[in-house]
């Protein structure tokens, strides 16, 4: 398989970047999407050309590294599939790609493909934890929590952290993304003393951080690798208002 790709390329934060064509041929149709530009990567530097940067980790789908914009889409035409997992079968033989980092002021290119998430660590750091003290490790399932409250808790837990509902969003929100943190903090007991103050800080990092507003498209969900429900935005929202009004921060 051969393909014409088209990739953006910046030398860091404060550079100008443009697109910059690039020819990679005998990629095989079971490779990986980052073993391709690895295959591009091999053939830059035996030329004596700057490598393409690119963020990437444990390429298992878990770790939210690989963030890249695939032909106007977050991780590629996949559905719930993040760029480490896609697979070069996606792509027809002569087919020109379009590879990109993700958008966002909060998401600054620190080099061609690879931005800078630490805005994301923020949000966390602002309420993401429990301030309980454990003591010893306790029996499993000692807590009763209805099966219910778990799914959802373990269904927003199954956030990665990568961006792709930034990138999705007209707008950047990380609406998405916060909303899941806070859920799967807030729906379990262990969560629920700090639960009002965990959503306003949370909130209010993201804002600081300088994430847009969330318009209700649905684009987030739509692009999610891990299918987070934007009902937990809903969730978040309800939960920040009665935290406001009630002054419970």
């Amino acid at each position: 398989m051969k393909l014409n790709l088209k990739i953006w390329r910046q030398k860091g934060p404060k550079s100008e970047g443009k697109i910059v064509d690039y020819t990679v041929d005998h990629v095989d149709e079971d490779m990986s999407f980052l073993e391709m530009l690895d295959v591009l990567n091999q053939d830059l530097i035996v030329k004596g050309e700057d490598p393409v940067a690119f963020d990437h980790d444990c390429r298992e789908g878990i770790c939210g590294m690989c963030s890249m914009v695939i032909n106007g889409r977050p991780h590629g035409p996949w559905e719930r599939t993040t760029t480490c997992q896609l697979h070069m079968r996606a792509f027809k033989d002569g087919e020109t790609v379009f590879i990109e980092p993700f958008r966002a002021n909060a998401f600054p290119v620190l080099k061609d493909l690879a931005v800078d998430r630490s805005s994301f660590d923020r949000i966390i750091q602002a309420g993401g934890y429990i301030s309980v003290n454990t003591g010893n490790a306790v029996d499993a399932n000692s807590i009763p929590i209805d099966k219910e409250t778990a799914d959802t808790a373990f269904d927003a837990a199954t956030c990665i952290g990568c961006g792709a509902c930034v990138a999705a969003c007209k707008n950047a929100s990380a609406m998405l993304f916060t909303s899941a943190k806070v859920a799967h903090l807030n729906m379990l007991p262990q969560g629920e003393p700090e639960r009002a103050k965990r959503t306003v800080q949370m909130v209010a990092q993201m804002d600081k951080e300088g994430f847009g507003a969330c318009t209700n498209t649905g684009a987030c969900e739509a692009e999610c690798p891990k299918g987070i429900s934007i009902t937990n935005i809903a969730r978040m929202n309800r939960e920040y208002f009665k935290a406001t009004i009630t002054g419970s921060k």
